[in-house]
């Protein structure tokens, strides 16, 4: 190379020789980064859940591949009609579900990954149940058209043995009908009635260990044994169990959470409007107490009034914990713990701990999700929703508390009892943006 260099023509020659390199680097750096960009679309189409909405996007109903012996192509069309003649947002993903798939097994996370991933709003989604024979539905908002009881037609003596596609016909017939709730009583009736016992001394009661039960006790008890009455009975119950885990306060899954918090600020005014849409139809529909129902209006009204006049995100945050106070209300929970205190769309806390802000000496009692949690116990600073004050981001809780309802209460932490409550300050004026 250094002969080359001193050689009148080597100059020349290394000029070449860097450009060519130049140019095999840039080919290759432009190779590498159109292999990343193809690469991502690629790994972003294989995530289940998006597969799943995007196929139910183009029809109502999606089964995976390794079921269309179960359900053909004919049957598939069958309920795909069958769902355009109900006029309901009813969609079919049968897919298999096994402990450690990407749903844990789960039905009801199947069904709040897919549905995420649709876009949210009112729907009704029918996938598998967790046993062989059962399927599940789930419902947003509420269960207004009895859905998940509609879909335990696992206890109709007719369904046994008739397949999944037979199964999810009948529940959209029963969906269809909103009258789910009355056909679940009548089909579990005999299998859910408390069993005799033994209450006297010559054993008067004992009509359950003499063989002269309900008869869908005895019927089971011949037909199947003892294995099938003891799975029909633990189906009943884990069935139960999931209804009581969907009435439970702060119904907004973690998804509406998660999908607020990378929102910029006009996602996250989107997603409170629809937020709060759905508890004024939870509100409207409810059967609870009147002075549940009541509360739980106060809460949409107020949460409407600070949505009409939000001015960043700590406002829209204000938006989502009035819709959680008014779900607490419906769910009539007397000790339902506000969203985060650190940052509301974090999501519902998890319990309340003492706390002292930098640089004052009281203490307060505040309620922290899990997160925020975890950082104040290994003496980390939790993430904390700021707000501006001098046109210089503050922690939103420094904002003076005449300034700022959040402030004042702390997303609901800071509220003086069971008599006050976020939607009752709104009222009063507390927001100061219903002053302007």
């Amino acid at each position: 190379m250094c002969t080359d260099l001193l050689h009148p023509a080597g100059p020349q020659r290394a000029t070449a020789t860097a450009q060519r390199l130049r140019r095999a680097l840039a080919v290759g750096a432009a190779s590498v980064v159109l292999l990343c960009c193809t690469a991502a679309p690629a790994a972003a189409a294989e995530s289940p859940g998006q597969k799943i909405a995007d196929a139910l996007r183009r029809s109502p109903v999606h089964v995976d591949p390794s079921l269309t012996s179960a359900v053909d192509a004919e049957q598939q069309r069958e309920l795909a009609a069958r769902i355009r003649r109900t006029h309901l947002p009813i969609r079919v993903a049968l897919v298999p579900l096994v402990e450690g798939d990407s749903w844990g097994g789960k039905p009801e996370q199947l069904a709040e990954v897919v549905h995420d991933r649709m876009g949210g709003g009112p729907a009704i989604l029918i996938t598998l149940g967790e046993q062989a024979e059962d399927i599940s539905a789930r419902e947003w908002p509420s269960d207004a058209h009895q859905s998940f009881h509609a879909a335990a037609v696992f206890f109709q003596k007719d369904m046994k043995g008739a397949g999944p596609a037979k199964r999810v016909a009948r529940a959209i017939d029963i969906i269809e009908a909103g009258n789910g709730d009355a056909v679940y009583e009548r089909a579990t009736a005999d299998l859910g009635a408390p069993a005799p016992t033994r209450t006297t001394a010559d054993g008067a009661g004992a009509k359950a260990a003499s063989g002269h039960g309900s008869p869908l006790v005895r019927l089971l008890s011949l037909v199947g044994g003892p294995v099938l009455l003891l799975a029909a009975v633990g189906l009943l119950l884990r069935r139960r169990s999931r209804l009581r885990d969907l009435s439970t306060p702060f119904a907004l899954p973690r998804s509406v959470f998660a999908a607020a918090r990378q929102a910029d600020e006009a996602g996250l005014r989107d997603r409170a409007a629809e937020e709060v849409v759905r508890l004024g139809e939870e509100a409207r529909t409810a059967q609870g107490a009147p002075a549940a129902v009541e509360r739980a209006l106060d809460a949409y009204a107020a949460a409407g009034t600070v949505l009409d006049r939000a001015r960043g995100v700590p406002d829209l945050a204000g938006v989502f914990a009035l819709v959680a106070e008014g779900r607490a209300a419906l769910s009539g929970a007397a000790e339902a713990l506000p969203l985060c205190f650190f940052h509301p769309l974090h999501g519902p806390a998890v319990r309340r701990i003492p706390w002292r802000p930098l640089g004052r000496r009281e203490q307060l009692r505040v309620a922290a999700c899990e997160t925020c949690l975890r950082a104040i116990r290994t003496r980390r600073a939790p993430e904390v929703l700021t707000d501006r004050q001098d046109g210089r981001p503050v922690p939103y809780f420094e904002v003076p508390t005449e300034d700022s309802l959040w402030a004042a209460t702390g997303y609901g932490s800071l509220l003086s009892g069971a008599d006050d409550s976020l939607a009752a300050r709104v009222q009063r004026g507390g927001f100061t943006r219903t002053r302007d």
